[in-house]
């Protein structure tokens, strides 16, 4: 199981609750994929759930265990401001892979490195590769 990060990855689906998510198909008209195909069975990913027509999303690690089942592992973060699991109503949901900004390393302006590492470790990991 590896950590897979992968661009125009989005799918839609109708799952309610707070179980996992079944994946209905690739989002249409805008040359996505679904996460089988993109991800891979037995990958995991950072995922965004958004709920059409409301401002209601969570954000989080998941893995893929089945060709259109997405696993909520672990949640970064949700529109609740918390790291709950949120409990979708069964509109339509986009489903979509995402790369949390508390998860980037980054450098700025001036070149310095910005994000969830140390300075220290990001340049060497810059060096390292």
């Amino acid at each position: 199981m590896a950590l897979v990060i992968n661009d125009r990855v989005k799918e839609n689906s109708t799952t309610s609750g707070t179980g996992n998510i079944t994946l209905a198909g690739v989002a249409s008209g805008q040359g996505n994929v679904t996460f089988n195909s993109g991800i891979g069975t037995g990958n995991t990913t950072y995922y965004c759930i958004f709920e059409q027509g409301t401002n209601t999303f969570e954000i989080g690690l998941g893995t893929l265990s089945g060709s259109t089942t997405l696993e909520r592992t672990t949640v970064i973060n949700n529109s609740s401001g918390n790291t709950s699991k949120i409990s979708f109503t069964g509109g339509t949901l986009d489903v979509f892979v995402t790369m949390p900004a508390d998860k980037t390393v980054y450098l700025d302006a001036s070149g310095t490195p910005v994000g969830a590492a140390s300075a220290g470790f990001a340049l060497a990991m810059a060096v390292a590769l």
